[in-house]
Parts: structure tokens; C-alpha cells; sequence
């Protein structure tokens, strides 16, 4: 959070009007252009860079200005301070068309590194190009240790990064020689301190050893990992050199041809031995790539075994932990370019998940080990089970409240999908633990596990799954208790530290509600289901927590990526099974404020797309579905799912639909149905039972005439009851609407006067789908439709008036 004087600021500097701005760059213009520009200056070129990064449209600077400024970043004797500032505003105003910065203009490396980061900064592939192209040139011209090449470095990787395979092939063999000298050849003793003054003692200026970070001296080769209290030039360059490394062998040109993998580990293992023999004896004649490919592997090695000492210093430690990171990364990339180096990557990597697993400040190192495993393991013939274990299993129960380790294990699944659910079976199993990320993390994670979804479910998970993304909001409240039960909470508490109500933490703690619980917290499916209806109320204080709150708006969202995943593989039996749930769970959700009004909007949707999937959904769950439709509870609290069962039962409630659809069936719902329509429409409105929507009697009333049309004895009834209800006055609520009902009331009473258009009208044959349905003249649903409105106008023409 910025101060209230540092908002003050942005704030004017948004506020200055171009008439302003252009009187400032006439006194930057003026301050610039003397001959030792100080303080002052400075000052000033501080306050421009902020009025023009301040705001989101370009400000334009007068030409005599941007001029200036190019000339004091190229400058041979300005002050470097000055030449930073005039560099930062430059790129903040990129892409810049009166720019005529070039890198033959600099005088050193670091006014090179300054005029590149302007180049960059423009977006011009050909530019960026000849950066890269002439930052190789100054390095070829250059010793390999020679003073300022460390400020080259970063540009060259971003330049790499933003124009991959730009560089010709020699640059790409000289840079590659450089790097491997850097990785290889660094001084093992520390740099010389600055100079003391006149009577430093020569004795005391001498280098004294690097160590390692235990303290001990260092045995073998320079690396980011070693320690000391000044370093030498090119022991900076090995740590840039070990930074850019795996951009490089990804980015930056043609990798090598190797042969590919094979199962038959002694041959391969013999492929080794020889690259070994031909690296040992001639490495100068294999190509520069390949040898810094060599280099890389023992680097890495090293710090494999670097990472495994005890470090003194704690920074040294969180290092170890990065550095461990990078190491595995390279050695997995080495191995997908070279097969010759996975046996002797697995013999280093061995002990590293036991050990890893042991420690938990290392966890982030198992996720790169992890996908290593999972690029590997099969050709290696490796189990990595314990390290896959650890990761799906601990780690989300331990950690899920580590945003960094939630983002990188979730996209750890996201780029593995076809392994972890598919011969694995890691992810339909362990989606309860996967869960706690999402709950925990739901608006950063959301998207993500809407293409998760579809990994985790199967026709044996389906239904778990959708009970877990229904009680997610109530995950995330147990996971908020489960936090603040710990006997050693972190200094800094991952929540809400507003939210103080004792009684969820006694009900946390409660031993007849700690099975559910467990339950809601489990890692892995069990393959049943617990009803945790019990636990909503003792955790209803917490509905308003902000946590709670996103997790629930998550939810709809979810749902629609889990239906539409698994209506891709679900039988008869699943979708049964599914749509009872809809109907189970439409009443038993945790109350968070209006997440029961758009889980029921998404429930209504996806039971009409079950329906469709097996219309004889229907007839199959005739009498659930009658248990739902004649509650009138059903209908005040839940009437967008009303609305779309009713309508379902008018449509697929028919011998089209299904062989087995009794007349009895279609007697039993039109009961239910009328006596249902009659008590919304007669019953006066109240506080506790307010009226009755209008979309849910136009439902009612379309499904009795199709349920009439289907069983013609019924037609005497419904028309006299629609003749009612052409007269029917809604509540005020409902005003304007009640022109539809009544108009729906008069079509569908004017439609059953010829029973046999009726039925074909409101139940089509199957052929309704097809286009011809609709164009032909003679079996047309439009034509149909006129005929029967012609037939009635000269009904209607006959009565006596």
C-alpha cells in the first residue's frame, strides 16, 4: 500500500494538464543541457518519469526533450544517476516514434545495457533482433572475464526470450563457449575488497578461499551456491551465466539431433558410457552446444550436492531451496534433449524425494522432481509413487494455504493431464485434496480447475464430486477452522483475523460432528457419501466471511464445467443418479447469501440437459419426481428448478419418449399438477407465502394441456380450469406479467378444441429436429399451426353471439 503522500503525488501527476507538462520538459530541457547537470536535475527527471508512468495513456514529450534525454543516456562523462532516469523514462514512453537510439551510440558496457532496455522496451522484433546480434558482436570482442560484460547479460536473455532463434549460428556457438567457461573455469577464491585507504595493510587484502554455505572451504568448482565476502568478475558472471542457462538451451537456436529414447536401459546406458569416454578424451571436438550441455549436467550436479548441506545463514538456505529448483528444471530439459543423460540424472535424483519429503520448507523442490518423474519415469522404468504420494496427498491437506504452491501445483496438473488421470488415476482420486486449494484460493484458481474438471471426473467419481463442488463454501469455512484449531498458528495468520466467533471452533472441536468433518476434509475419495447438512448450521456464523463468499460464487461456475464434462461418458444409470441429486440437494445447501438462488438457476439448466441426454429419464423416476412437483414448498423456494421439472415432465412424459409410459403415469402427474395449479392460483399472497411467480403457472399450465393432449379424457378439465385462469389477476408484484398468463391461458384453451392438432402441435414426432420439418409445405409445424387458427376464427364466426 502506497503512503498518503505517495498518492498525493500520483495523483497530481495524473491530474497535469499538457500545457503544464510541456512547460516542465522546457525546465527539464533547460536543467539538461548544462554542463554537469545536479541535484536539481535529478529531481526533476524523477518527477517526469513519474508523470509519465502515472498514467495509462501516452504522454508525449516535446522533440527537443526526447532528444535530450537520448543524449544523456549515450552521454561518455554523465553522471549515471542522470543516465538511469533518462533510460527508465524512455522505456515508460515506448513505443516511441521520434526514437533514434542505436547501440553503436554506447560508450560501455552499461550504457549499452541502458540503450538495449530502451530497444527492447519498443517491441520491435528487427530491433530486438540487432540487439541481440550486437550484444554477441561486444562479447566476441571482449576476454571472457573482461569488466562490465555482467551488465549485457539480462538484456541478452530478454532479447533471447522475445525473439528466440534470432541469433545466427555463430553467435549461437560463441555464446554458447562463453557460458560453459563462465559455468566451468571461475575463480575459487574470493574477489579483492575495496580499497581501505593508506594504511591498509597488503597482507589483509588477501583473497582468501570461497566456501561453501556449511562454512567448509570449497573442494570443487565455483557455483551460485558458494560463498564468499566479495566477488571476482567472473564469478559474477558465472551466476548470470547459471541464471540465463536454461533460457538458453530452450530458447536460444537449434537444439542438437539426438537419438530417440529406448526402452533397453543397457543400451542406453552404454550411449552414456560413450558420450562420457568421447567428453573425457576429445570434448573439443564435439560442438559448443553439446558441450555446454555437459558442463550444465555436472554444474547441476554440484548443486544438487551443494543443496544438501546444512546452511548457516538463512538466506542461504531459501537460496539452496531456489537454486535446487533451477537444477532439477535444467536436468529435465537436458534429458528431454538428450537421452544419454537420464541414467545418470536418475542416480543423482534418487534419495532426493525422501529427502525433500522430510523437510518441509522444500516442498515448491518436489514439483519440479515431480514433473521430471512424470517426462521420465516410464522410460527409466522408475517409481516415483512416494514422491506422487507426498505431493497429492500432504501437501494440499498441510499447505493449501500457500498461493504460490496451490498456483504451481495446480498447473503441475494442467500440463499433465492425459498422465495423472489417465494411467495414474493420481487426479480422480485426489480431487478432496485439490479442493482445499481451490476452496482456499477460488478467485485465482477458479478458471483453472474449470479445465481441471474434466480429468477429475469419472462414472465412478461423478457423484462425490458434484456433493464436493455443492459443500465447497463449506469446505471453506472448515479449512479456516481448521487453521485456527492449530496448537502453534503462524506468526502471520493466512484469515480472517476480523471474524471472532467462538462457537464454530467449539463445534470444530465437537466430537459428535468431528466424523463430518473428516470427512469434508478428507485427501482422497472413498467412494461414498456423508450428508453435511448437520455441520451448516454450526457454521453458519462464518457465511459472511470473505473467503466463503468468493469460494460460493465459484460454484455455479464449476458446476457447468463438471455437467458438461460429464454428460460427454454418462449412461442411463449415472444420469438417474445425477438428476435424484439435483432434486436432493436443490434444498440442502449451505446458506451463504445468493448462493442458493444461482446454484438452482445452474441445477434447472443441467437437469433439462439430462433429460435430453435420456428422455426416459422421466418415466424411470415417475415417482421422485411426482414427490417434487406436488410440494408447494417447491415452488416459493425453488422455482427456477420447479419451472424446468414441470416443463420436463409436459415433454418426455409420452410413449414417444418411452415405451413403458402408462396412462396411469400421465393421470397421477395431472392430479398433482391441478390441484398444485389450483392452490398457486386461488390462494391469497402473504408475507410467508408470497405469490406464486408467473413463469411457474404458464409452466403448469403448458404441461397439463400436453399431459391432456396425451390422455384426452383429461381435456374437459383443463379447459375449464384455463377458462378460469383467462380472467386471473396476479398479485402487484406481478402486474404486468399477468397479460401473459392469461393470453397463454386463452392459446392452449383454443388449441385443445381440436384435440388431434393439439397433440400434434404440443407433442412433434422425433422429426422435428430435421430441417425438412420445418420447409415442407405439406407436413410443416407453421402449417399445422394456421389451420388450426383458421378452424377456430370460423368456429368462433358460427357461435351465436
Amino acid at each position: 500500500m502506497l503512503s498518503a503522500a505517495a498518492e498525493g503525488l500520483l495523483q497530481q501527476a495524473r491530474e497535469l494538464e499538457d500545457e503544464e507538462l510541456g512547460r516542465f520538459c522546457s525546465r527539464v530541457t533547460q536543467l539538461l543541457q548544462a554542463e554537469e547537470p545536479g541535484p536539481e536535475a535529478t529531481d526533476a527527471l524523477q518527477r517526469l518519469f513519474l508523470i509519465i508512468s502515472a498514467t495509462k495513456y501516452d504522454r508525449r514529450l516535446d522533440r527537443s526533450c526526447v532528444d535530450l534525454l537520448q543524449a544523456a543516456v549515450c552521454s561518455p562523462t554523465g553522471p549515471e544517476q542522470i543516465q538511469v532516469l533518462c533510460a527508465a523514462i524512455l522505456r515508460e514512453m515506448s513505443p516511441c516514434v521520434s526514437l533514434s537510439l542505436s547501440c553503436e551510440r554506447a560508450q560501455s558496457p552499461r550504457q549499452l545495457s541502458l540503450v538495449a532496455s530502451v530497444l527492447l522496451a519498443q517491441g520491435d522484433r528487427g530491433r530486438i533482433s540487432s540487439v541481440g546480434r550486437h550484444i554477441c558482436r561486444v562479447l566476441e570482442s571482449r576476454q571472457p572475464e573482461g569488466p562490465g560484460l555482467r551488465h549485457l547479460l539480462p538484456v541478452l536473455a530478454r532479447a533471447i526470450s522475445l525473439t528466440p532463434g534470432s541469433l545466427q549460428e555463430e553467435h549461437t556457438s560463441l555464446l554458447s563457449k562463453r557460458l560453459l567457461e563462465w559455468l566451468r573455469h571461475a575463480s575459487v577464491h574470493q574477489g579483492l575488497p575495496r580499497a581501505g585507504g593508506f594504511f591498509s595493510a597488503p597482507r589483509a587484502r588477501q583473497p582468501g578461499p570461497i566456501t561453501e554455505v556449511d562454512g567448509a572451504v570449497a573442494a570443487d568448482f565455483f557455483t551460485v551456491l558458494s560463498t564468499g565476502q566479495h566477488y571476482t568478475e567472473d564469478q559474477w558472471l558465472n551466476m548470470q551465466a547459471f541464471s540465463m542457462l536454461r533460457a538458453w538451451l530452450l530458447h536460444g537456436g537449434p537444439p542438437a539431433v539426438c537419438p530417440p529414447p529406448t526402452d533397453d536401459k543397457s543400451g542406453l546406458e552404454g550411449s552414456t558410457l560413450s558420450v562420457l569416454s568421447a567428453a573425457s578424451s576429445a570434448s573439443h571436438l564435439l560442438p559448443p552446444r553439446e558441450r555446454l550441455r555437459a558442463v550444465a549436467f555436472e554444474y547441476c550436479q554440484r548443486l544438487i550436492e551443494q543443496s544438501n548441506r546444512r546452511a548457516l545463514r538463512k538466506a542461504d538456505a531459501e537460496l539452496q531451496r531456489a537454486c535446487l529448483v533451477e537444477a532439477v528444471l535444467v536436468l529435465d530439459l537436458l534429458c528431454r534433449q538428450d537421452p544419454s543423460f537420464l541414467y545418470r540424472t536418475l542416480a543423482c535424483l534418487k534419495t532426493l524425494p525422501v529427502r525433500l519429503s522430510a523437510d518441509p520448507t522444500c516442498v515448491r523442490a518436489l514439483l519440479p522432481l515431480a514433473q521430471f518423474f512424470l517426462n521420465h519415469g516410464e522410460a527409466a522404468a522408475v517409481d516415483a509413487e512416494a514422491a506422487y504420494q507426498y505431493l497429492f496427498t500432504r501437501v494440499p491437506a498441510e499447505l493449501f494455504h500457500s498461493p504460490v504452491l496451490a498456483l504451481e501445483l495446480v498447473q503441475l496438473c494442467r500440463d499433465n493431464l492425459h498422465l495423472l488421470a489417465g494411467p495414474l488415476g493420481i487426479l480422480p482420486r485426489g480431487f478432496p485434496n485439490l479442493l482445499k486449494f481451490l476452496a482456499w484460493n477460488s478467485p485465482a484458481l477458479t478458471m483453472d480447475f474449470v479445465a481441471l474438471i474434466p480429468a477429475l471426473v469419472d462414472a465412478g467419481s461423478a457423484v462425490e464430486l458434484l456433493h464436493a463442488l455443492l459443500d465447497l463454501p463449506c469446505l471453506a469455512a472448515a479449512l479456516d477452522l481448521q487453521l485456527r484449531s492449530l496448537p502453534a498458528p503462524p506468526e502471520r495468520p493466512p484469515w480472517d483475523t476480523s471474524f471472532r466467533n467462538p462457537s464454530c471452533l467449539e463445534a470444530f472441536r465437537d466430537p459428535q460432528l468431528q466424523p463430518l468433518f473428516q470427512y469434508l476434509l478428507r485427501a482422497e475419495a472413498r467412494g461414498s457419501v456423508e450428508r453435511l447438512s448437520p455441520l451448516y448450521q454450526p457454521l453458519q456464523p462464518m457465511a459472511s466471511c470473505a473467503r466463503v463468499v468468493q469460494c460460493a460464487e465459484a460454484v455455479p461456475i464449476l458446476l457447468e464445467a463438471f455437467f458438461s464434462a460429464v454428460t460427454q461418458f454418462a449412461d442411463g444409470a449415472l444420469a438417474n443418479q445425477l438428476a435424484l441429486l439435483l432434486l436432493d440437494r436443490s434444498d440442502s445447501l449451505f446458506q451463504v447469501p445468493g448462493f442458493e438462488t444461482r446454484v438452482h438457476r445452474v441445477l434447472s439448466v443441467q437437469f433439462l440437459a439430462l433429460c435430453r441426454l435420456k428422455p426416459s429419464l422421466v418415466v424411470e423416476l415417475a415417482r421422485e419426481l411426482l414427490d417434487f412437483v406436488g410440494s408447494v414448498s417447491s415452488v416459493s423456494s425453488k422455482a427456477s428448478l420447479f419451472t424446468c421439472v414441470v416443463w420436463a415432465v409436459g415433454e418426455y412424459l409420452s410413449v414417444a419418449c418411452d415405451q413403458r409410459c402408462t396412462v396411469e403415469q400421465i393421470n397421477r402427474f395431472f392430479e398433482a399438477l391441478e390441484a398444485l395449479l389450483f392452490e398457486v392460483t386461488q390462494s391469497r399472497p402473504s408475507a410467508s407465502d408470497p405469490t406464486c411467480p408467473p413463469q411457474v403457472i404458464t409452466s403448469l399450465m403448458t404441461t397439463l394441456t400436453k399431459l391432456a393432449s396425451r390422455s384426452q379424457d383429461l381435456i374437459p378439465r383443463v379447459s375449464l380450469f384455463l377458462s378460469k385462469l383467462r380472467s386471473w389477476a396476479p398479485g402487484p408484484a406481478h402486474g404486468r406479467e399477468g397479460d401473459a398468463v392469461r393470453t397463454r391461458a386463452t392459446e392452449l384453451l383454443n388449441l385443445l378444441r381440436m384435440p388431434s392438432v393439439a397433440q400434434f402441435v404440443l407433442t412433434p414426432s422425433a422429426e422435428v429436429c430435421q430441417p425438412r420439418y420445418h420447409r415442407d409445405t405439406h407436413t410443416a409445424l407453421p402449417l399445422a399451426l394456421r389451420t388450426a387458427g383458421r378452424l377456430v376464427e370460423k368456429q368462433a364466426s358460427l357461435l351465436p353471439s
